[in-house]
């Protein structure tokens, strides 16, 4: 990107001024009156988290693929930066080519979680654009939305066009090129969308209107006859024949992951009912491993990384995953170049792929257990054993490790407070039981996340504990390792995730909440250094909302969710099963009592 003289001024007075440059390694560089349409594909979240996506580097590699097409990106300004665009009265801009985002025919913005919201709005605004599409006229981009969010994008649907639904690598090149034929044709707005509309997962709320009866949501009624009543996501069938970045961006300043990635396969067998990606990316699609150790030589080549992620929601569930690392070592001897698996299941097997990966580097290894009682873990899905767990982590101590990383949830349903405790009990008995076979320095990292309920995952009828009771349970594992200075323990904010519950569930009449949020100042909320809880107390005040009719209700199955229009290719019966399966179960005996 060319820096003018007024950027250029901008630049000198914030902080990381890599952020905002481009002309990264593998960049993409093309003429704006050479194609046919012109797309900025936008994060709304700092660089470094932006471009340590990866879903980022798929789509702008799919994109840029094709010589008719152009996407460049766009990241959401950090603070300082902001204030600078300001002052200076400067349009939020595109990285390659340093081109007002006015100038695109599409914007696209991410959409990954719930608390980037007001960033989107914030984006829009210092881009000069209307936040409301029914106040942008055919002369602004077309506002587009993608990722897991859009599973139930209502909060935020009356300030965009339209959504695509699932993967969106071979989806998002044939939206283009129909928005190409379209404006060939000299369409207006609103006919475009009617025909966009009957594309595959592609979403236009303003053909839907959401109807509401003593206060809740009752339904959507349909507004243009040619719109689908249910939109059915795209996924890519064949993971070896679809899209990859095989020269992927390599970004100057350091990222939140920095490193080449490899999608190994997409999609999860093991069902824990808390988990949303578990369910809007079936079905599992694996890559061949003759694909994975080709891309993996072509993406050393072209990035010069020394670090390779086989990444997926589960990767040592990958068939035969100890052949896979053999090809990809094979392909890459003499690289100087580790692999690493960055989802490992709690069982023997995945210490024994750890061992060979780390090739005698000794650190921590990363397991989730989610819940501390054999009860709770039934109930939420998750398919392993106290005596498993023992098993596991005695075999990584044999093999050398000495400190482990240990998840957990709290606020699961059904959970009561001996199952929190067990959490600190477990990791007492686990250091008890080391101390016992001579090894006393066992150390321990205790990370608790906070239950937030998800559209289409079996929990989705669930509410969200309430916050002052989550607050209690949280301080009663703070007083109990307190006792244990052998274990650092950390928490998620209690209020950040009642926000992400609120918006996880919300529907459209949560739109002006994030304006007014937003015009108080909200911005960058999963950030504790930003986020301030007392202005979306304001907000909620001044618009009359409860966000605890969101976060703490309890569904029927009978009763319309915001989302049900929206298929993410899992029945409403399978998820039914689900949630009563869960409950059969929560009566059942701890095994660790038998």
């Amino acid at each position: 990107m060319m820096v003018d003289v007024k950027l250029e001024t901008i630049l000198s007075k914030v902080q990381k001024p890599g952020r905002y440059i481009g002309n990264e390694w593998n960049c993409c560089l093309k003429e704006h009156d050479q194609v046919s349409l012109r797309m900025v594909l936008a994060f709304p979240d700092l660089y470094e988290v932006g471009m340590s996506n990866q879903g980022v580097k798929i789509l702008y590699d799919s994109v840029n693929k094709d010589q008719d097409l152009l996407m460049e990106r766009v990241f959401a300004p950090a603070v300082d930066m902001e204030e600078q665009l300001r002052l200076a009265g400067y349009p939020l801009f595109a990285l390659e080519s340093g081109k007002p985002l006015r100038a695109f025919d599409l914007i696209g913005f991410s959409l990954q979680y719930e608390l980037s919201y007001t960033n989107v709005i914030n984006m829009l605004d210092l881009a000069g654009i209307p936040l409301y599409s029914d106040q942008r006229s055919r002369d602004y981009p077309l506002i587009i939305g993608g990722g897991p969010c859009c599973f139930n994008p209502e909060p935020l649907a009356p300030f965009f066009d339209l959504f695509l639904l699932g993967e969106s690598e071979e989806a998002l090149p044939r939206l283009l090129k129909a928005v190409i034929t379209h404006n060939q044709r000299g369409l207006a707005k609103q006919n475009i969308l009617i025909e966009l509309s009957n594309l595959k997962g592609v979403y236009v709320p303003s053909f839907y209107s959401p109807e509401y009866y003593s206060g809740s949501f009752s339904g959507l009624q349909k507004l243009e006859k040619q719109a689908p009543g249910s939109v059915e996501k795209n996924y890519v069938a064949d993971l070896d024949s679809a899209p990859y970045p095989t020269a992927p961006l390599v970004p100057y300043i350091q990222t939140a992951h920095d490193r080449a990635v490899i999608e190994i396969f997409r999609g999860c067998s093991r069902g824990c009912r808390f988990c949303q990606a578990g369910y809007i990316f079936k079905p599992v699609r694996r890559r061949s491993a003759a694909k994975i150790a080709e891309t993996a030589r072509d993406l050393i080549a072209s990035t010069g990384y020394d670090e390779l992620s086989l990444s997926s929601l589960s990767s040592s569930d990958y068939p035969a995953i100890d052949e896979l690392i053999k090809k990809v070592d094979e392909a890459l001897i003499g690289k100087g170049v580790r692999c690493s698996l960055p989802s490992l299941r709690l069982d023997s097997y995945s210490v024994n792929l750890a061992e060979n990966l780390h090739q005698g580097r000794r650190s921590s290894l990363t397991f989730a257990p989610e819940a501390a009682t054999e009860r709770l873990r039934k109930v939420i899905g998750k398919r392993i054993s106290e005596a498993q767990i023992y098993r596991t982590l005695n075999d990584a101590v044999t093999a050398g490790w000495n400190g482990f990383k240990l998840y957990f949830m709290i606020g699961l349903p059904t959970e009561e407070e001996r199952d929190v405790e067990a959490i600190a009990e477990l990791c007492r008995e686990l250091r008890r039981h080391f101390k016992r076979q001579g090894r006393p320095g066992i150390r321990f990292s205790v990370s608790v996340a906070n239950f937030v309920p998800k559209a289409h995952s079996p929990f989705q009828w669930e509410s969200q504990l309430r916050m002052p009771a989550l607050i209690s349970r949280q301080q009663l594992l703070i007083e109990r390792f307190k006792k244990m200075p052998w274990v650092e323990f950390s928490w998620h904010d209690v209020e950040t995730s009642f926000l992400e519950a609120v918006f996880a569930r919300g529907d459209r009449r949560l739109a002006p909440l994030l304006e007014k949020a937003w015009q108080l100042g909200c911005r960058f909320d999963g950030w504790s250094e930003n986020f301030s809880y007392s202005r979306w107390q304001q907000a909620f005040k001044e618009l009359s909302i409860d966000p605890e009719n969101y976060a703490n209700h309890k569904f029927s199955y009978d009763d319309p969710l915001p989302w049900e229009h929206l298929n993410c290719g899992v029945e409403k019966e399978l998820l039914i099963c689900e949630h009563r399966l869960a409950f059969n179960g929560q009566f059942e005996k701890d095994v660790r009592n038998n």
